[in-house]
């Protein structure tokens, strides 16, 4: 198989939702306390982003391979599935997942040491656990519709807060917010790609929270994640610099494909939804640092 399938495997239009928080966390951090050393300010972001990237992809390819080996992919529109499409065996697959947990594991290691804060140790390992477990074991929480609150937690709160706290050595309240915001955005994509594939999960038995709310109820709740995300930026507005406002811009971005989502998007339609929920993020994260760069 290509590298190039192995790519798209990987799912790529997810990554900035692995970048956003860093970001974000580090904004939050130079916005209210005294910066710290070049070289923590620098490396431990560094860091602190690969093993956000690496647990990104770990997820995606242990979900391709669960859901694979389940059957639950076996009808899907969006990226390209390695093991349903039978492009990779389901064993390579599961490696190449495991491979990216223990990337993450070695720089989260690194991470700790170099920080000092040895009890992040326990927090990484929940978090890779967290990865394998949502699609993965006998009873995968992705399928009793928690998918959306363990992102939160994890890509929004720890990937966020974490940031902050091992490059500053402290967590402000500004940081709790960003994080907030990060994860309402993050989770929005799980509920966008979750709508896309809202009717071949119910005929799978696959109960997502979109399988659950239905399909207006779900719309709906991408909105008000959308709105929370907003919301998050004008609390670190107050909390750090008014400056911190240019990370509304990147919700310009969304307008256009949230009005077609409201409107009834289906199917492949909800594809450019994904990549503009996910560049939101991004955008979002990279206005509240510059905010907070040019407030300082």
């Amino acid at each position: 198989m290509s590298f190039s399938t192995w790519v798209a495997g990987a799912r790529p239009r997810t990554l900035p939702a692995a970048a956003a928080p860093i970001l974000a966390g580090v904004a939050a951090g130079l916005g209210t306390t005294p910066a710290p050393p070049l070289w923590r300010l620098i490396l431990l972001p560094l860091l602190c982003l690969g093993v956000a990237l690496a647990l990104q992809v770990g997820v995606n390819y242990a979900n391709d391979y669960s859901d694979g080996i389940r059957g639950t992919d076996d009808v899907r529109v969006g990226p390209v599935r390695l093991t349903a499409s039978g492009l990779a065996r389901p064993g390579a697959v599961k490696r190449a997942a495991f491979l990216c947990f223990g990337v993450a594991a070695v720089l989260g290691s690194v991470t700790v040491v170099l920080s000092g804060h040895w009890w992040l140790l326990g927090v990484g390992a929940a978090s890779i656990l967290a990865a394998w477990y949502y699609t993965g074991g006998s009873r995968p929480y992705g399928y009793r519709g928690l998918g959306e609150v363990m992102v939160f937690l994890f890509f929004g709160l720890v990937a966020t807060v974490g940031t902050t706290l091992v490059t500053f050595d402290s967590a402000p309240p500004a940081s709790w917010v960003a994080a907030t915001g990060i994860g309402a955005l993050a989770s929005a994509l799980l509920v966008v790609n979750n709508l896309r594939d809202l009717t071949a999960d119910a005929e799978v038995g696959k109960r997502t929270l979109a399988t659950r709310l239905g399909d207006s109820g779900t719309r709906v709740f991408f909105v008000a994640l959308l709105v929370a995300g907003a919301v998050s930026v004008l609390g670190v507005m107050a909390l750090s610099t008014p400056w911190a406002g240019l990370g509304l811009l990147g919700f310009v971005l969304v307008l256009g494909p949230a009005a077609r989502l409201l409107g009834g998007a289906i199917g492949r339609d909800l594809i450019a939804m994904l990549q503009a929920t996910s560049f939101t993020e991004l955008a979002m994260a990279a206005g509240l640092l510059l905010g907070a760069v040019v407030g300082r």
